[in-house]
């Protein structure tokens, strides 16, 4: 054993300096030493022998090459080498001298060899210091002993000596580097060395007796039989826990690996991730197994699924014809333990399951996770029949079942969790992100597909009636009468709410067309669901994957036009094909959203007055305020265009502001110049859901100082009625503040004298389309006859819009229409244009009040 240190100083040159001189005192005490052993023990040799000198300098020389290298700290090593081997041996067949030199030429060989000059010296001491007390301490036992000859407990402490001498050496230089080490550290080194020195150096001597046929060494060479074979148990242990830590492994990253591997997989195979691994994946998994434990063979069953039955995967020998019966006693084992069974020791149920497989023995462990059976791992008949599965292969198995339970159940989990991610809960078909991501391949790889958009229009309504409950047993129905329709191999998602979208691969616009229709007939059938039966209808709107220009689209794209497609249906036409001006069209709406508050800003958005009349004295009774829009880039917008676009933008309060603001601000200047004219604002069903609201109207008026009748506030039945328990408190708050309420559009929403009398309103308007057709048409003249009875009797205003003709004038003067409004009187004017209107077509008079009444002149 040689403890040659590898020092390279890289902490100054202090410590280069001190080691230059620890190498002087360690080759020079070596020098000293090999002279004073030497003469102690006088040179004895024969020229017949001159062949042991060269033959220990080549054992010296492969005893290093077989050496390891030991890190000690940083910059300072020693080489642990077997050394001891050719050394015990050269104290039987050689003198002092030559084994001194046959060490320290194969020592320093082995250095130049390695190319390592710097530590030349300092090893040089060492292997002269190291066979020196070898020597030594071998001549004073040999002494104490008192035999003539060399014994071999002499050169079994003598050699031993070497690795000792060697590590102190070492440990010294680490003081003199000034490097810490600390002392238990040392010590197990040491330890450590002086072990393997002893079992080297006894395999040495012993070979030497025996080969010597030395009588007495049979108990040494006993012990080290029994040493060797006690050391190759203890190696063979270490392995096969190696083996099987590294099975375990395997089997725990197979499991994983495929799960991750299953996770990657495109959307197409969703459904199978809740069906776990592969067959083949499971087969690698039970083979690894069964190579491990040396079985004849394993045996999985596993439940992958709830409800599922089991799965049985066999390798190694085939099971006997008939497989496994269900009711198998191995599968209500107890606990999550492995269970070994022989055939030969277990009870009669156990020995027949053994008998259906053809085992003598099996080892049984049950796959468990919270109490619920996974699967079963069962291993038969070790190959060794002779030892047959012992406690190492319990263990083992029993370490890989609980691994392989927890890594299926995480795959399980997994699974379950990306289905749910990709799934709608309450369908159980895709959802948008799955549908996207099961959608994107296909669009890519085939040019003549086509995505479906479709919505069901009575969603919201089922709700408000019935409750969400009902409305989502219908989506279901709606769910599975689209998938009988279209098949279970086509990809079909609900998307939100009522709609939604389907792929439709290798179809052309022709098919896709027709398969639509079918699809929307089948939607619009009545829903029967327990005593009720709710009709439907269905709107559908469709995409091909390349447009005019030949251009793919991405899944969102197509999406998006499809819903395009939606929006395009009008009326009977409840299927339609996207079209490149529907972009447009869109785009356009987009455009006109975004721009809008900026739009105010800079004034493009402006605010018309239609004048109102009272028709028995022809006074200006008030105006109603109309928003108009001068675009840039459009031009002049109409109302119905940009509002409703406005509305679904949520910006329907920014302009309801925007009006009031206007309004008032012109009834204030009014008021100043004497004159007590209303402006009517209409409102939006969205302005009639914000609680706040009142108040916001009530800071206003008070800001501008206008008293609250001036301030009319027009809205449809429909928008009222759409949602009455919200709406109905915010006009009552209206109501209090002393703001006019009217109904606009009277007669064509709900108009029921029951929801008319619930409303806290003061005037109803008369739909213009009424009025429009009095002339012509005897039906409407009733109608409108009837609004202005109705009203009376409520007693409400009544107010005619859409009034063109003095004929028309006339009429409701005769029936007794209280106010006119319409292109008779004037047009919606911007503010300018309105004063010059009321300068020239009006008379003023003194009021009452000490104001001015504004007279039309006929």
């Amino acid at each position: 054993m040689t403890g040659s240190a590898d020092t390279t100083p890289s902490s100054g040159h202090s410590d280069e300096w001190r080691f230059r001189i620890y190498t002087i005192l360690v080759l020079s005490a070596g020098i000293a030493a090999a002279v004073a052993v030497s003469r102690w023990l006088p040179f004895e040799w024969s020229a017949d022998l001159w062949w042991i000198g060269p033959l220990l300098a080549v054992a010296f020389l492969l005893a290093e090459q077989l050496g390891i290298n030991v890190d000690v700290r940083s910059g300072i090593s020693w080489t642990i080498s077997f050394t001891e081997i050719p050394l015990v041996i050269g104290f039987f067949v050689a003198p002092f001298e030559v084994v001194a030199a046959a060490h320290l030429v194969a020592g320093i060989g082995t250095l130049l060899v390695r190319r390592v000059s710097g530590r030349v010296l300092y090893n040089a001491g060492v292997f002269l210091l190291e066979v020196t007390s070898a020597f030594a301490v071998a001549g004073l036992v040999k002494q104490l002993v008192g035999d003539p000859g060399m014994p071999w407990i002499a050169a079994l402490a003598g050699t031993l000596t070497a690795p000792l001498a060697s590590t102190l050496l070492a440990l010294a230089a680490v003081r003199v580097l000034r490097r810490r080490m600390r002392v238990t550290t040392a010590l197990r080194l040491t330890g450590r060395i002086l072990v393997v020195g002893f079992v080297n150096a006894s395999v040495g001597l012993s070979g030497y007796l025996v080969i010597a046929n030395v009588p007495a060494a049979w108990p040494l060479v006993l012990a080290v039989f029994l040493g060797l074979s006690a050391l190759y148990w203890a190696y063979s242990d270490l392995l096969r826990e190696q083996r099987d830590m590294e099975a375990l492994s395997d089997v725990s990253l197979m499991v994983a690996r495929s799960g991750h591997q299953a996770a990657a997989r495109p959307a197409s195979r969703v459904e199978d991730l809740r069906r776990g691994v592969d067959v083949d994946e499971w087969v690698t998994i039970a083979e690894r197994i069964k190579d491990q434990l040396a079985a004849g063979r394993v045996v999985l069953r596993l439940r992958l699924e709830p409800d599922d039955a089991m799965r049985t995967v066999v390798v190694g020998e085939s099971l006997p014809p008939g497989g496994l019966p269900a009711d198998d006693p191995l599968l209500r084992l107890p606990g999550p333990h492995v269970r070994h069974f022989r055939i030969t020791e277990a009870n009669p149920e156990v020995r027949t399951a053994l008998l259906d497989r053809g085992a003598q023995e099996a080892l049984v462990v049950p796959l468990r996770s919270a109490n619920q059976l996974l699967g079963v791992v069962e291993a038969h008949d070790r190959l060794s029949r002779w030892r047959g599965f012992g406690k190492y292969d319990i263990q083992l198995l029993g370490t890989m079942a609980s691994h392989l339970a927890t890594s299926l159940d995480n795959r399980r989990l997994l699974a379950t969790l990306r289905h749910d991610a990709y799934h709608d809960p309450l369908t159980g078909l895709l959802n948008r992100p799955g549908f996207c991501l099961l959608a994107r391949d296909p669009l890519r790889e085939r040019p003549s597909s086509v995505v479906l958009r479709v919505d069901l229009d009575v969603f919201s309504t089922v709700s408000d009636a019935l409750g969400y409950t009902w409305a989502d047993r219908m989506v279901i129905a709606a769910g599975r009468r689209m998938r009988d329709t279209l098949g279970q191999q086509v990809p079909l998602a609900r998307l939100e709410g009522a709609s939604f979208a389907a792929l439709l691969a290798d179809h052309t616009a022709q098919q896709a067309h027709q398969v639509a229709e079918r699809l929307r007939a089948e939607l619009s059938a009545p829903y029967p669901m327990e005593r009720l039966t709710v009709e439907a209808n269905a709107m559908v709107g469709y995409a091909v994957t390349v447009d005019d220009n030949h251009d793919p689209v991405d899944i969102d794209g197509m999406l998006q036009r499809a819903d395009m497609a939606v929006r395009a249906t009008r009326g009977g036409e409840e299927v339609r094909g996207y079209v490149p001006s529907m972009g447009q069209i869109f785009m356009r709406r987009f455009q006109m959203v975004t721009q809008f508050r900026q739009s105010l800003e800079d004034g493009q958005v402006s605010v018309h007055y239609q004048p109102k009349v009272s028709l028995p004295n022809r006074h200006v009774q008030g105006v109603e305020a109309l928003v108009r829009w001068q675009h840039p880039e459009f031009g002049k917008l109409d109302p119905d265009e940009f509002v409703p676009a406005v509305e679904a933008a949520g910006l329907i309060g920014v302009l309801t502001s925007f009006v009031l603001e206007q309004a008032l601000r012109r009834v204030r200047k009014w008021l100043d110049e004497g004159l007590r004219i209303s402006a009517a604002v209409n409102l939006s069903v969205r302005n009639l859901a914000d609680a706040e609201f009142p108040a916001k109207v009530s800071a206003a008026l008070g800001r501008f100082d206008v008293p609250p009748e001036l301030l009319t506030f027009e809205l449809t039945e429909s928008g009222v009625m759409s949602d009455p328990q919200r709406a109905l408190p915010i006009l009552r708050e209206l109501h209090a503040l002393g703001i006019v309420l009217a109904v606009d559009d009277f007669g064509t929403g709900y108009s029921s004298l029951a929801y008319l009398r619930q409303l806290p309103v003061d005037q109803v308007k008369i739909d213009k389309s009424f009025v429009l057709g009095m002339g012509t048409d005897l039906g409407d003249l009733a109608v409108v006859r009837s609004i202005v009875e109705l009203g009376h009797s409520l007693g409400l205003t009544v107010v005619a819009e859409g009034v063109e003709e003095d004929i028309a004038r006339d009429q409701l003067e005769a029936m007794g229409c209280d106010v006119a409004q319409g292109y008779l009187i004037s047009r919606p004017l911007s503010e300018e244009r309105l004063e010059a209107w009321l300068q020239a077509r009006t008379a003023r008079s003194p009021g009452r009040h000490a104001e001015t009444v504004l007279t039309l002149l006929t």
